[in-house]
Order: structure tokens, then sequence, then C-alpha cells
């Protein structure tokens, strides 16, 4: 019989390359969507195959209605508020989307296994948990839950969760500063745009591609015995090297001219340096992000400029 996956934050970019992944592994795959999204440019270019089901994942009950319903042998919770910065202005919606829908996950999870069906269970968590800002609202929510999966691990259910590094790719949406560089890059290029407006520069994160990440998430339910895992390159760059190395790909020259700093963009708090161990996840599942930096930036830096000369903002080419 064909397996079955279910899917949460399926339309962000894990869950756009992980159904693809699992579709491509012979799988059916059920994508959690929030009501009202389950058409539009980004369902169409990415998510053919995938059976959208619209949920408010804050909803307990009809979320483990759905859950009950699909009856998947994988559980993949991928769906977050995911902006740190938000999360101070929205922390009791933040609690919701990132704590309590884990709880009603795991106990709809528990609800299958004990009907004596199989059912395993990947949370996606956050460095931000151990960082400078693990006070957040953001990184709080994500810690509890990391505790919801641990307390589930013991009482029998093969549930796994990955502190997973900043990791980007060309569908990541423009609310997040490392998309907003690479298509304000390619903004100022084509003479669409004069300058650009970001905050704190000085920070350092491990950036890796999404799409190498995803594997991992499948390898990590997969494993016979659970296992916990920072996810991440191990290598680590600022913000003002993104920069950099975005406007040479974009072919604009001395970017410092163009850029303008905005101390109200500055979050509450912020981690100075996040960067992972790879070690653990080589060891435990045989993984290890290859993309580089330099390529990731490039990448994304050259699918902006394919989409501001085109006016075409979602294609499967830019994957």
């Amino acid at each position: 019989m064909t397996r079955t996956a279910l899917v949460t934050g399926v339309t962000g970019q894990d869950g756009i390359y992980l159904a693809r992944r699992l579709l491509a592994d012979g799988m059916r795959v059920v994508g959690v969507v929030r009501p009202g999204s389950a058409t539009g440019p980004r369902v169409d270019a990415y998510l053919d195959g995938v059976e959208l089901r619209e949920v408010d994942i804050t909803d307990g009950p009809e979320l483990r209605a759905l859950v009950t319903d699909v009856a998947p042998q994988e559980v993949y919770n991928l769906a977050a508020l995911s902006s740190v910065g938000r999360s101070w202005q929205e922390p009791e919606l933040t609690r919701r989307v990132n704590h309590d829908a884990v709880v009603d996950l795991v106990a709809a999870a528990h609800d299958i296994a004990a009907r004596g069906r199989e059912v395993r269970f990947f949370q996606a968590s956050s460095a931000e948990v151990v960082g400078q800002a693990a006070d957040s609202p953001y990184a709080r929510a994500k810690a509890d839950a990391e505790r919801v999966v641990e307390k589930a691990r013991s009482e029998g259910l093969p549930a796994s969760y990955a502190r997973l590094y900043v990791h980007e790719s060309p569908v990541r949406p423009l609310g997040f500063v490392f998309r907003k560089i690479t298509r304000g890059a390619a903004e100022i290029a084509l003479g669409r745009q004069d300058q650009l407006t970001l905050g704190t520069l000085d920070v350092r994160r491990d950036w890796g591609h999404a799409a190498e990440y995803v594997d991992a998430f499948v390898r990590m339910l997969r494993r016979d015995e659970p296992v916990d895992l920072p996810l991440g390159t191990g290598v680590d760059h600022s913000l003002a090297d993104l920069v950099e190395v975005a406007f040479a790909a974009a072919g604009v020259d001395d970017p410092w001219s163009r850029i303008v700093q905005d101390p109200a963009l500055v979050r509450p708090a912020d981690s100075k340096v996040l960067r992972a161990d790879p070690e653990p996840a080589a060891a435990a599942i045989g993984w290890r992000a290859t993309t580089s930096f330099a390529d990731l930036v490039t990448r994304m830096v050259e699918v902006d400029l394919e989409r501001v000369r085109t006016g075409v903002e979602e294609d499967v080419s830019y994957l």
C-alpha cells in the first residue's frame, strides 16, 4: 500500500522541497495550509500532486481530526511563526503555533499508534533555543516544543526534532533578510530601486540550502532509533558578507553606497553568532550540507534577477 506523509507548513520553503522529495519517493503527500491558501502561484508552481487540506493549526480539535482522518505513517511539522522579530509583537500567537500545535499533533499521533498503526513524527526546531535570543517568544515556544517531543518519545512514539540553523532558497519569502538582500541587489542592478534599508549588519549566521536540509529531515524520521540533531553547515558569515556577495553577483559595484541602516529594524534581542556543529548529523545519519555560501547567494540572486526581468514570481525552474 502507498505510504502517506502529512506535512504542515507545506507552502513554506522547507515544505515545498520536502513535499517534492516525498512525492519522488512514491508517497502520498497531504499538505496542511492555512484556510484560504490552497490556491495561488506558489501552490500552482511547486505543489502539483500534493493533497492540500485547509486547517487552522491553532484549532486543536480540527488539527487532531485531520491527523486521524489522514492516518499518516510520517508526520513532519514544519509549520511555524518563524520570525523572531514578529514573535515579540505577537507572543500569544507564536505560542499557539510553535508549541500548542505540537502538543495536538503528538496527541493525534499517539491516538494513531494506540490503534496499532505505524506513525513517526518529526519536529522542526530552531538553533535560536540556545542562542543569545533564547528568551524571545519564538525561542521559548520552540524550546518547550522540544520537551513535548522528548516526552512523546519517552512514551514510545518514534519522534525526533532538529535544531535548524538558518537555511535559505530561491523560494524563501521576502520577509526574511537573506531574501530581502538578494532581491534588493537584483532590483538595484536592474534600476528598479536605488537603495536597500537594513537593520543590524554585524550578526553572523550559519546559512545553508533548504533543499539539502529536507533530506536530513527524512533521514532523521526514518532512522530506526529516533535522534535529535543540530542541522547546519558549520560555517558562519556576517550580514555584511551577504551584502557584498549578493551585490557582486548582481554586478553592482560599491554596495555600501546603496545601503541605509534603520535602527527601527533592529530586534529587541538577537544572537550575535549562530553556527552549527555538523559532526553529530554526519555521524548519526550520514548527512552534511554541501552547498557553499557563495553558491547559495549567487543562485538566489540569479533567480531574483529573473523574477524582476520577467515579472514571473514563482516558477518550478527556480527551485
